[in-house]
């Protein structure tokens, strides 16, 4: 007879996992630990049956690190959807604290519409959702997910996640 702490071979139904790229690095550089995502991946249909496990990024147009198109390469080898979106530069005027007034140039490629619209689509289809983020934008999809019946786990750190979630 199996200990009273082990769990049912599938414990969480069907899973699926949703990877903020950007918020995730930062968390993972945060707390200072490595991310095979392989195993993680392998781990997690340990768990349940694992039906999708999407990665989200933003790529630039041109200056995109090596090191990351590595990562995509090798999350989609090893079974992951890779969802990228095109980063996107603008210019913005601001004023520093001393009244200076000058020109930056910043990068944005938010991919937090994509996750949302994935894990809305696929919430009917799943017994738990997993989002690797603490982007507090996500607070109201996570509760729509809850709402349609869906187990929700959030992984993130204290530092790089939103208080709400």
């Amino acid at each position: 007879m199996p200990p009273s702490s082990a769990l049912p071979p599938d414990p969480y139904g069907r899973v699926a996992l949703f990877i903020d790229g950007s918020n995730f690095y930062h968390t993972v550089r945060d707390l200072g630990i490595p991310i095979d995502y392989r195993r993680l991946r392998q781990y997690s249909a340990t768990r349940g049956k694992l039906v999708r496990a999407n990665y989200y990024t933003a790529l630039l147009e041109t200056g995109t690190p090596d090191w990351l198109y590595h990562l995509t390469d090798g999350l989609a080898y090893s079974g992951y959807r890779v969802v990228t979106k095109p980063a996107r530069s603008y210019r913005q005027h601001i004023e520093d604290e001393e009244g200076i007034k000058q020109w930056i140039t910043e990068t944005k490629g938010n991919v937090d519409i994509e996750i949302a619209v994935d894990m809305l689509t696929l919430a009917p289809y799943c017994a738990t959702l997993v989002l690797f983020s603490g982007d507090g934008d996500f607070l109201s999809v996570i509760e729509a997910v809850q709402h349609q019946g869906c187990r929700m786990g959030v992984i993130s750190s204290e530092r790089t996640s939103a208080r709400a979630i």
